[in-house]
């Protein structure tokens, strides 16, 4: 009998350390590559440099930090995977993984780590942490060595548009030996240009008060139906994404005021920031997201995320929510805008985000304050249509704002407010659930979502010791994050999966005809360049929440019937190529997938090998897909026979289904070397779920080895 072993790759990434500031010298040398072969790590400048003023050398033996992002692995099996778990009717729908499950499948491997960190310690370079994901390696150094390391050189500018801020930056794009090429991201930490900012609004000159004004949360609960979904958020847990921090006495007081009871607010540390002994600037923004988080859902544990305001601390503290997995929601109420971003910073950063929604993680981003034009607060200023990172990412849901009038404690009406963030993203392509939305294009558009923002319809807020009305897409955005709190909450209580990544979900539903009955849809008033309009719109997205209603749509989303209106081309088949070392989303007898070297892969190591024992022995091989409607589908594999048996008896046997239908039946008769690819047209089955089976038969002597991999189910 021929070996089954199998192995599981393994996948570590790694946690960065925050930049120190950097004085002004003219002495650090130039940059001295250590490779006759490099490769250059696109988008790694920040673009800052172009518009501001060098003022001189970093030292070079100035002391600062960085951080190697890593490159996931099996990217296409992944964003199958992430399709299927997140589609009703999917045979992995809910079905989300563990944070080791997805470091073994498709983070990088403990050998991509091993090899970087080998490389930065001949550079002279020390590494401090790798983080729990493996996605990113830290390491400090001197000026001089990272330049050397890295092929770079560093410098220090003063930036005009920012009134003369002074920050250093890498002059050039980074690169690494030709070797790592395959395995590194980026690098970041070389700039400390780029810093977040909260998406917060308040009416002009509005000064702290003795008591509250603004909504409560018997108004914005009332409003939006979030007392009628049944639940409080018992047992779930919400992270807070912060760059800065709050005193605890001002979330009591707010709990005091409004009656409300919760688990105590606690803080989570990321690089060692730890701001709530003496909050900055931002501690309104902070007190604002964890005060809309009890208001609409009181019982929920609250998990105050805090980190330094930087490239390297972002991407840290998204690393270390996702490889926590304490938390089903994350709220983030902070961003910068796209084009201002480095492209490497939001690649790592969104990286976790995948991980996040294949752990079932919903994030809320809020879609930002300036419009249709995110950059007016930053370097490339109001004259360049922007979107707000990261609400742009694919993995979150970015939530735009409104003004919302009440009736009492019912809703009366809403309009757009007329900063509320929105537009079209340069950095991430249409995600192929972003359907229905009646806008053209190939990037995906902001926001999806939204609900009250406008500072003039604002929120009551107990902050800095006095009573607040605070608006902002920053107050929308956790609201959001309160209801999927609330949602999660009644799903565990109906023994149905968590939200996960709610955008599939919730474009499925307003592309139905629930979607009058699950959304406020928000039909006046505009932002710069875009207007509402009946159905999606880049100022309000689908709408603000009927959260009952909502609520009941999504628990029965097993049986949610997507969208007919035509085609997104795809791939459908998961882990077509075997290659996560594992057999899901296949079924497949004990040992079928495997990377022994007694048969050969068509590509890559791994491959699904049937039969070949010599004795009577059946191996099944199957994946249930759900094919669209008004699609055209080609099922496609590679096919390898090889037997002990002779002349044209078919004595042992491979059928290929569809379903019921038998699609084609091989034996020992069709034994030929290498492999020959096999092609079938499967559009008959367009709007249906079906599953693709492969049956080896081996008779009771001589073996006959069958032998498929990269598989694909293509759609058009």
């Amino acid at each position: 009998m021929r070996p089954r072993s199998l192995a599981l790759s393994a996948a570590i990434a790694v946690l960065p350390l925050t930049a120190i500031s950097l004085g002004v010298s003219t002495a650090q040398a130039a940059p001295v590559p250590n490779a006759a072969a490099r490769v250059s790590l696109p988008a790694t400048v920040t673009p800052a440099v172009a518009r501001s003023q060098k003022q001189g050398d970093v030292p070079a033996a100035q002391q600062l930090s960085v951080s190697v992002s890593l490159k996931l692995r099996n990217t296409a099996d992944l964003d199958r995977f992430l399709t299927a778990v997140s589609t009703p009717g999917s045979k992995d729908y809910g079905r989300y993984l563990t944070p080791e499950q997805f470091t073994a499948a498709f983070g990088p491997t403990q050998a991509d780590v091993d090899q970087v960190r080998a490389f930065l310690a001949s550079q002279g370079l020390s590494v401090s942490s790798v983080s729990a994901n493996r996605q990113v390696v830290n390491a400090q150094g001197t000026a001089e060595q990272l330049a050397k390391a890295f092929g770079t050189h560093e410098s220090s500018y003063t930036d005009p548009a920012q009134g003369n801020r002074s920050f250093f930056a890498n002059d050039t794009a980074a690169s690494v030996p030709t070797a790592l090429a395959g395995v590194v991201d980026g690098v970041l930490g070389l700039n400390n240009h780029t810093v977040r900012k909260a998406q917060l609004a308040k009416p002009n000159g509005a000064t702290p008060k003795a008591a509250p004004s603004g909504f409560g949360p018997a108004q914005y609960d009332g409003a939006y139906n979030l007392g009628k979904v049944g639940a409080d958020g018992t047992g779930v847990n919400v992270a807070l994404w912060e760059f800065d921090g709050y005193k605890s006495t001002n979330l009591t007081t707010y709990d005091s005021q409004y009656g409300l009871t919760g688990p105590a607010v606690s803080t989570v540390s990321v690089d060692g920031a730890t701001y709530d002994s003496k909050p900055g600037e931002g501690q309104g923004e902070v007190e604002l997201d964890s005060e809309i988080v009890r208001g609409a859902a009181p019982k929920a544990t609250q998990l105050v995320y805090e980190a330094p305001n930087s490239d390297q601390g972002e991407i840290d503290m998204a690393a270390k929510i996702v490889a926590d997995n304490r938390a089903s929601v994350i709220s983030i109420s902070w961003g910068s805008c796209e084009p201002d971003t480095t492209p490497a910073s939001m690649n790592a950063v969104n990286n976790s985000f995948k991980q996040a929604a294949a752990q079932g993680i919903s994030i809320f981003s809020a879609s930002g304050d300036d419009g249709s034009r995110d950059c007016t607060r930053s370097d490339s200023g109001s004259s360049v249509k922007a979107v707000d990172f990261p609400a742009s990412s694919p993995y979150n849901t970015g939530v735009g704002g409104t003004n919302l009038k009440v009736s009492g404690n019912a809703y009366s009406s809403e309009s757009a407010w007329s900063t509320a963030g929105g537009g079209v993203s340069t950095q991430f392509a249409k995600p192929a659930w972003q359907t229905g939305t009646g806008v053209s294009g190939t990037m995906r558009t902001v926001p999806d979502v939204s609900s009250n923002a406008d500072p003039a319809s604002g929120f009551a807020i107990y902050t800095a010791g006095g009573w607040q009305v605070y608006g902002g897409t920053s107050a929308a955005a956790p609201l959001w994050s309160g209801y999927a709190a609330l949602y999660n909450q009644k799903a565990k209580a109906a023994g149905a999966a968590v939200l996960g990544e709610a955008n599939p979900k919730l474009y499925a539903l307003a592309n139905s005809s629930s979607y009058g009955s699950v959304f406020h849809d928000v039909t006046s008033g505009k932002n710069q360049d875009f207007s509402t309009k009946a159905g999606y719109d880049q100022v309000t997205g689908w709408g603000t929440p009927v959260a009952d209603q909502l609520t009941t749509a999504l628990l029965g989303g097993g049986t949610t019937t997507p969208p007919t209106g035509g085609c997104t081309a795809g791939q459908l088949i998961g882990n077509g190529g075997f290659e996560t070392g594992s057999a899901a989303p296949w079924t497949a007898s004990s040992g079928v997938v495997d990377n022994a070297s007694g048969e050969a892969a068509h590509a890559g190591s791994w491959k699904a090998w049937m039969d070949g024992y010599g004795s009577a022995h059946t191996d099944t091989l199957s994946q249930t897909v759900s094919i669209p409607a008004g699609c055209k589908a080609s099922f496609s594999f590679w096919l390898h026979i090889d037997t002990a048996e002779t002349g044209s008896t078919a004595y042992d046997k491979l059928t290929v289904q569809a379903g019921s239908t038998t699609l084609a039946t091989y034996s020992n008769a069709n034994a030929a070397t290498g492999y020959v690819q096999k092609t079938f047209d499967l559009s008959a089955f367009a709007g249906q779920t079906v599953t693709l089976k492969f049956t080896g038969v081996e008779d009771s002597s001589l073996k006959t080895s069958f032998v498929v991999d990269d598989a694909a189910l293509s759609i058009s």
